[in-house]
């Protein structure tokens, strides 16, 4: 079953997201930002102003996910103007980001990580990921662009929605089986086999 806002907001006091914000943010200190915090069914988390980095084509060299080498990755900067902090995902690329927010996931649920319309609308893609019954920390957030244009991508605003499902307790949590990204910090995480 997919959770509600009540549902969300009973489990944030529990410390199931935090920070958290009990309804969406469309605003911020008058200025309009891309919303983020609880809705209807879902959360909306910000990307946070810690790192960025995009994937680089280096001659030679192939991306190995059992044998990933961070050098494919170059850090982007975070820029600043009138409109608020952010990052620039040349377009037909791919990058990696951090979730602002740190989850602890419940035993009985799982939670989808998908697009926000906002971003979709101008040709950024994330990935959708889930985080399993029993997973805490910060997610490592995939994002492309599909677009023939470069893109901004805002810090401490809305960049995806997760979406909680309830199940049927599992036997084995993504906890008890020590899963390898478990208690990721408010940094990238590379992929890891």
């Amino acid at each position: 079953m997919l959770k509600n806002d009540a549902w969300i907001a009973a489990m944030a006091q529990q410390g199931m997201i935090t920070p958290f914000e009990t309804q969406l943010v469309r605003r911020v200190e008058g200025q309009p930002v891309i919303s983020y915090g609880c809705s209807s069914f879902g959360y909306d988390i910000r990307l946070s102003p810690k790192e960025f980095q995009i994937f680089r084509h280096i001659p030679g060299t192939v991306i190995d996910p059992k044998n990933f080498n961070p050098a494919n990755l170059e850090p982007a900067s975070l820029h600043e103007d009138e409109n608020g902090q952010y990052f620039i995902l040349p377009a037909h690329s791919y990058g990696l980001g951090v979730a602002l927010e740190r989850l602890a996931v419940p035993d009985t649920i799982t939670v989808l990580c998908i697009g926000k319309s906002t971003y979709a609308r101008v040709g950024l893609i994330a990935n959708l990921t889930p985080a399993e019954a029993g997973w805490r920390g910060h997610l490592t957030l995939e994002i492309s662009n599909a677009s023939s244009a470069d893109c901004r991508i805002y810090a401490n605003e809305g960049i995806v929605q997760l979406l909680f499902m309830e199940g049927d307790p599992c036997e084995v949590s993504y906890e008890t089986r020590r899963g390898k990204y478990q208690d990721q910090p408010e940094s990238i995480v590379i992929a890891r086999v």
